[in-house]
C-alpha cells in the first residue's frame, strides 16, 4: 500500500479510536461505571488492580486499548509490512487519536464558555427589562 494511502487510512482509522475513547472516558452515558473505577483506582490493595480500574478514566491511556482493538480488527501497518508495521501504527494511531480528543475538548471548552456568556447576557437583559417595567408601573 502506497503511503499516501496508509496516511490517509492512519488518520481515518483514529476517528472512531478518539470517539470509543472519549466516549467511555467523559459522557454521561458511561458515569456510573466510570465513577466505580475512578474508586476502585484509588481503592484497589494492589498497584496492579488500581492501574487497571484507571486505564476506564484516562482516554490517553484508554486510546491504547482500543488502539489495539482496531489494529486487530483492521490489520493496519504502517510503512512496513510485518510486526513492525502494527508496532508503528499502533503508537501512531494513538498520538492522532489524542490530538483529535484534545482539539474536541477545546471545542468543548468554547462552546461551554459560549453558553455561560449567553446566559450570563440574558439574565442582565432580563434584570434592566424587570428594573423598566417597575419603574414605568
Amino acid at each position: 500500500m502506497a503511503l499516501s494511502v496508509q496516511l490517509f487510512w492512519l488518520f481515518v482509522i483514529a476517528i472512531p479510536i478518539a470517539s470509543v475513547a472519549w466516549t467511555i472516558t467523559h459522557e454521561e452515558v458511561f458515569s456510573e461505571p466510570r465513577q466505580w473505577c475512578e474508586r476502585n483506582s484509588k481503592n484497589c490493595r494492589t498497584l496492579l488492580q488500581r492501574k487497571f480500574f484507571y486505564l476506564f478514566t484516562c482516554e490517553y491511556c484508554f486510546s491504547h486499548w482500543v488502539t489495539a482493538f482496531f489494529l486487530v480488527v483492521t490489520r493496519f501497518k504502517l510503512i512496513f509490512t510485518d510486526w513492525r508495521g502494527y508496532l508503528i501504527a499502533g503508537f501512531s494511531l494513538v498520538w492522532v487519536a489524542n490530538v483529535y480528543m484534545s482539539f474536541f475538548a477545546r471545542i468543548r471548552l468554547d462552546v461551554k464558555r459560549e453558553r455561560v456568556e449567553i446566559s450570563a447576557q440574558e439574565k442582565a437583559v432580563a434584570n434592566v427589562e424587570s428594573i423598566g417595567s417597575k419603574k414605568s408601573g
